[in-house]
């Protein structure tokens, strides 16, 4: 082999072995659960449950198993819907699958540009020389690419940071919303629980509507009066029937179950209300230290800062290409072929002359879109200060409504129907008296309910506001009265 030949050889060489090394850089991205150790930390911290990435048989099997024994035809809380949302709901796996995504283009980075060689053969079939006249080959680098590797690989490498947290914010917001739907759920089975034990008694109250208007004892008007409110509650028992299938479907959605899995039953009440709140003092720094959304967005607007770094320094060049070539030529000598390659060294680089783009065009993107990353940042950061305030206060107040309705507004209903009671069988007070008192004790009771409710909701509300979905660690207790009081706990649908 000729100097010329070994020259080209050569300059493609530290290309080609860098290209075929696996650095451990590369190594962390080639990791087929890479990033995925982020997701499952932040995950178990702020949730307590386990999330995990489906990527073959043996672990879909293990899983499904695992899923089946937590739901089907068991009644579930809060606590086991969440997890079996976080192992099974698909839209989940699509979002790791997206971390997954951004882990091989930061892997690609990482990668020497392949060097591209041409071969070209001259005077094919000359008559003079046989085969061919002469053979010219070339191996074109670009250098460009590789002076520019390590700040696109910085890049990179921020998204693929970014990329985690985003699929971390997609965890806990699955986990969130579950939360909130069980609540839903139970909330509208337990509306359903108090309305059959109106209905029923409603029921019975017009059956002896009907006997005692058979023997004159109760006029028509009466009797339509009693039979008007036990239909009355009938429609009402209907529509919430009908709205604790639907809730009860929305989180069989977002649980992914179906199939035999969906014969999982939730209880007919919700948790009774804590004994006291969580006081949190300084929320609204814990939520700016907490947020993974808030830390997406920021390196977000590190990576374009970099970006526009990258945009910068290629004003001008986009593209650098460095050719080194070599020639061999054949010719005739007494009858016989002989080839020479040519001695000298050719050298040639490429690359694009800024006459019609000067790329301020480009710069000016570049920095727009920074700004506008930035400005989103902070925006962000306000909103994030004002939703923990705005949870706090929804926790706090809620828990007030409930605990007034449950301890001064139903005991209150609960004395007045009794002395009603006694009044009426002492025939001091009229049916209609009765009626009426029942009446608003009903509506009071599912006052309490949804009040009861909008407090677990919010309470469910103020984790995701700071830590991204952790439920709170208040201590439930008993020992005062509840609004259904034969709902039955463990009974479910």
């Amino acid at each position: 082999m000729n100097r010329t030949a070994r020259t080209a050889l050569i300059l493609a060489l530290p290309l080609v072995a860098g290209g075929c090394a696996v650095t451990a850089q590369e190594a962390v991205y080639a990791d087929a659960f890479a990033g995925f150790s982020t997701v499952e930390a932040t995950t178990r911290t702020a949730t307590g449950k386990n999330a995990v990435w489906i990527q073959d048989k043996q672990t879909a099997d293990a899983t499904s198993s695992k899923v089946q024994a937590l739901v089907r035809g068991k009644t579930i809380n809060a606590d086991t819907a969440v997890q079996v949302a976080l192992l099974n709901n698909k839209g989940l796996q699509a979002a790791y699958a997206e971390l997954g995504l951004s882990a091989a283009d930061a892997w690609q980075e990482t990668m020497f540009v392949n060097p591209t060689a041409s071969i070209g053969v001259l005077g094919l079939g000359a008559p003079e020389l046989g085969a061919f006249r002469a053979v010219e080959g070339m191996i074109v680098n670009n250098i460009f690419a590789l002076v520019t590797r390590d700040r696109r690989i910085d890049i990179a490498d921020t998204r693929f940071r970014k990329a985690q947290l985003d699929a971390a914010v997609a965890t806990l917001a699955l986990a969130a919303d579950t939360r909130r739907a069980w609540i839903e759920a139970a909330s509208a089975w337990e509306r359903v629980a108090y309305l059959n034990q109106a209905k029923a008694a409603a029921d019975a109250a017009s059956e002896l509507a009907t006997r005692l208007g058979d023997t004159g004892a109760l006029n028509k008007s009466g009797q339509a009066r009693e039979h008007v409110f036990y239909a009355e509650l009938a429609g009402q028992t209907a529509r919430a029937r009908l709205a604790a299938r639907s809730a009860k479907a929305e989180l069989t959605r977002l649980m992914g179950l179906w199939g035999a899995n969906v014969e999982y039953e939730v209880p007919n009440r919700l948790p009774p209300l804590p004994k006291s709140l969580a006081r949190i003092e300084t929320i609204e720094t814990d939520a700016l230290g907490h947020r993974a959304d808030l830390k997406a967005a920021a390196l977000e607007l590190e990576a374009l800062a970099k970006q526009y770094g990258l945009t910068d320094v290629t004003r001008y060049m986009t593209d650098i290409a460095l050719v080194a070539g070599f020639e061999a030529e054949g010719e005739r000598e007494d009858g016989e072929r002989k080839v020479s390659v040519s001695g000298d060294l050719d050298l040639e680089v490429e690359f694009a002359i800024p006459i019609f783009d000067s790329g301020r065009a480009r710069m000016r993107r570049a920095e727009l879109d920074y700004m506008a990353a930035a400005n989103r940042l902070a925006e962000r950061a306000v909103t994030v200060r004002s939703e923990a305030r705005s949870a706090y206060d929804q926790y706090k107040s809620t828990y007030d409504i409930a605990r007034h309705y449950r301890n001064n507004v139903l005991p209150l209903r609960t004395t007045i129907e009794k002395q009603s009671l006694l009044t009426y069988n002492g025939m001091i007070t009229s049916t209609f008296e009765l009626l009426a008192d029942t009446r608003a004790k009903i509506d009071s009771v599912l006052l309490s309910v949804d009040a009861k409710r909008d407090f677990w909701l919010a309470e469910a509300n103020l984790a995701p506001t700071i830590y991204g979905g952790r439920s709170g660690g208040a201590e439930t207790g008993g020992g005062e009265p509840e609004a259904v009081a034969d709902a039955g706990e463990a009974a479910g649908h």
